[in-house]
């Protein structure tokens, strides 16, 4: 059976479509809005570091990681809502998982930036912590 094929959008609409969606989830996810925050964080207090590349990959991504976790969470919260309005264990189990996935990699990238980042913070601030 040959279903009828939707056009697929240019280069720059695909774009355009995925910068939408981070907008989406920056107006609309509190969570997103602490990711934001903490990932600022992360590029202000490594770039004061002078981190070494492989230090910067090893954050990079773990943030990646994060953000990809707390999208996929948002997408399918509103696929279940739209596919399941009314409450249903099932559709109860989906989010609840998809939302632990979020959590098990926000975890595991607070591991990887102390890890990273907690020895040369350290020596930076050894000096200052002695006097």
């Amino acid at each position: 059976m040959n279903l009828p094929r939707r056009p697929s959008p240019s280069r720059v609409a695909s774009f355009r479509y995925a910068f939408s969606g981070i907008g989406y989830l920056l107006r609309t996810q509190p969570n997103a809005r602490i990711h934001a925050a903490i990932t600022l964080a992360v590029l202000i207090l490594g770039a004061w570091l002078n981190l070494t590349c492989m230090a910067w990959a090893m954050l990079m991504l773990a943030t990646g990681l994060v953000w990809m976790a707390e999208s996929f969470n948002t997408a399918l919260e509103a696929v279940v809502d739209l596919a399941s309005p009314h409450l249903h264990p099932l559709a109860q189990i989906g989010k609840d998982v998809s939302a632990a996935a979020v959590l098990i990699t926000a975890i595991t990238a607070i591991i990887v930036g102390a890890l990273v980042l907690g020895p040369p913070l350290y020596a930076r601030l050894l000096p200052v912590i002695r006097y």
